[in-house]
């Protein structure tokens, strides 16, 4: 992914990402996005990068040896500060539907970014929301008070965050609405797809928007809506 394609994925939303992808391939039926409600900590956060994977626990405490769960928590940070960028920071957590440790508050944003990550995807917990880094969006599951016991159990791994399977490595653009895996064979063509989805989209738009048309206008526009999306 080179820096314009990154600026141009940053800029648009992850519904406009699964529309293009669809363009892309030239058919329905992609399906590698998240499922239900997610929460947002910035509305108006977007993040795009390449997954750094992890698996978190924090209901009851770790019951391997203290030095243990302390070096794999630094082997844990090692691994989010390396790898290709941009990347996206994405947990799971172990405990879900009951997780109640919130990995991700004011210190934990902090860090990733300063380790210039985009944003945190998870189903986990989040908290600080008045404190979490400026710039650093993360999309999780749920909002909490405390962090429990939380511990990293393993990472650079794959995971599965709102039944998505998401691997090391794998292509990710999340924003409040979800999140989604760009598939390998469709980057080289996205952007033109974007284009193509946008021109397409503004026919309905420049017809509808803030206007009253007849159903007869409609049917005209619908069907140059049609034929230059397909």
């Amino acid at each position: 992914m080179d820096d314009a394609l990154h600026r141009l994925l940053k800029s648009v939303d992850t519904p406009t990402i699964c529309n293009a992808i669809e363009v892309a391939q030239g058919q329905r039926g992609f399906n590698g996005f998240t499922r239900g409600t997610m929460l947002a900590s910035d509305a108006d956060g977007v993040m795009v990068g390449h997954a750094r994977t992890a698996r978190i626990r924090a209901v009851a405490p770790p019951t391997e040896a203290a030095d243990v769960i302390k070096a794999r928590r630094m082997a844990y940070y090692k691994y989010m500060s390396e790898g290709a960028r941009p990347a996206v920071c994405v947990v799971q957590d172990l405990d879900v539907p009951g997780a109640i440790g919130a990995y991700w508050g004011e210190v934990n944003t902090n860090i990733h970014k300063a380790f210039d990550i985009a944003g945190t995807l998870t189903d986990g917990v989040m908290r600080d929301l008045g404190d979490v880094a400026k710039g650093y969006p993360v999309v999780a599951g749920s909002i909490g008070p405390s962090h429990g016991y939380v511990h990293v159990v393993d990472y650079d791994a794959p995971v599965r965050v709102f039944g998505l399977d998401i691997h090391p490595g794998d292509l990710v653009h999340a924003d409040r609405h979800g999140a989604v895996v760009i598939p390998d064979d469709v980057v080289s063509s996205l952007s033109a797809a974007i284009k193509t989805l946008t021109m397409s989209e503004d026919i309905i738009f420049s017809t509808v928007k803030g206007k009253k048309i007849s159903f007869d206008e409609f049917q005209t526009v619908w069907a140059a809506f049609e034929e230059a999306r397909t």
